[in-house]
Order: C-alpha cells, then sequence, then structure tokens
C-alpha cells in the first residue's frame, strides 16, 4: 500500500455500518411518525429488522441512535478541517470547515432532530455529548498538525469558540423557523454559519 492510502473497509466493517445506519433510519422514521419519548428499542429494533440485542452492540438508548445526523454532520466539519491545506493559519482553517457547505440532506435531518430535541432534555443531552466528542476529535487534530508548537489553552479557546458558534447558529435557526425544514430555512441556517463566524473573523467588531 502507497504511503497515505488507507485500507479499504472490510466486508464485516461495511456491514456494520450498514446496521448502524439501518437502525438510525428506523429511529428517525418513528420521532417523526410518533414523536420523542412515544417509541421503544424494541420498535426500533422491529423496524431496522434486527434484534433488540443487536440494538444494543451500536447504541444504549433511542435518543442514542437519534444522534447519528448530528455527528455526521460534525464527521464533515472535521474532514474540512483535514483537509485544509497544512500550512493555513489555524484559525482561518477552523472558520473555513464550519462554513463549508454540507450535504443538504444531512444538513436538513440534523436540523430537523435539533429542532425536536428543544422539548426533549435526553435527547439534547445525547447532542451535546456528540458536539463535546467532536471538540475532542478537533483538538487532537489540531495538536498533531501544530506539533510541539500547540498551546492547549489556546486550541481549547479556539475549538470551544468555533463550535458555540456553530451550536448558536442552530439555536438561532430554530428560534427564527420553529423548526420548518425547507430549502429556504436551510438556507437560513447556512448563512447563520457565515454570520456566526464572521463574527469570530471580524472579532466581534459591527
Amino acid at each position: 500500500m502507497a504511503a497515505g492510502e488507507t485500507a479499504a473497509p472490510s466486508r464485516r466493517e461495511l456491514n456494520k455500518s450498514v446496521t448502524r445506519a439501518a437502525i438510525a433510519a428506523a429511529a428517525l422514521s418513528l420521532v417523526r411518525s410518533k414523536g420523542p419519548g412515544n417509541f421503544t428499542v424494541d420498535d426500533i429494533a422491529e423496524r431496522a429488522g434486527v434484534s433488540r440485542r443487536t440494538f444494543f452492540n451500536y447504541f444504549s438508548s433511542t435518543e442514542a441512535s437519534l444522534t447519528v445526523a448530528m455527528e455526521g454532520f460534525l464527521e464533515t466539519v472535521l474532514g474540512h478541517f483535514e483537509s485544509r491545506p497544512q500550512d493555513e493559519n489555524i484559525v482561518e482553517s477552523m472558520l473555513e470547515a464550519l462554513t463549508s457547505p454540507a450535504e443538504p440532506e444531512r444538513l436538513a435531518v440534523t436540523a430537523e432532530l435539533y429542532a425536536i430535541a428543544q422539548d426533549n432534555p435526553v435527547m439534547m443531552r445525547f447532542q451535546l455529548e456528540a458536539w463535546d466528542r467532536a471538540e475532542q476529535r478537533i483538538v487532537a487534530s489540531i495538536r498533531q498538525r501544530l506539533g510541539d508548537a500547540a498551546d492547549p489553552f489556546y486550541i481549547s479557546c479556539l475549538v470551544g469558540s468555533v463550535l458555540t458558534c456553530g451550536r448558536s447558529a442552530f439555536a438561532q435557526w430554530e428560534r427564527r423557523t420553529q423548526g420548518a425544514i425547507t430549502p429556504e430555512s436551510l438556507k437560513l441556517l447556512e448563512q447563520l454559519f457565515a454570520e456566526a463566524i464572521g463574527f469570530l473573523r471580524n472579532g466581534f467588531n459591527r
């Protein structure tokens, strides 16, 4: 294998990915039709065509199975950051990562579940944990890029600030749209990301 190349996923890994996606899709279908808190793990497992035991091999609860879209969105942010030029200013890389275009379908589902979670503290807790995990991964990626020049306090403040801007954009979007998913509302969400990052880029000077 050439340097820099990664091994293709094995059949087992692909099967696991398919099963995880099927469970997440079943959970999303149920939360749309029944609302949060109105279905069980058994309901999800039945709709996904898996056993209850298989469900718990992937997720700890119904709420955890509803974080997949949010995790995917944050993985995309991380991927955008890691694809930026290695010699680019680290702040600019972070700002560009959060404002890079997201997959429309993934962004729509992420926004939809964010809105649903506003009335469900358990769902909101799992979403916040997903943001926390993303923060830890981005911090680790920045440390790897900067090497010995990495200042842990600086990195923590930077990543925390950027991701807080992202969460604030979601919150402002939900207040303005009441969680309605339309092409126009998703465009607004993208604009709010850009505006929030603009505040950081300009030192909050208006």
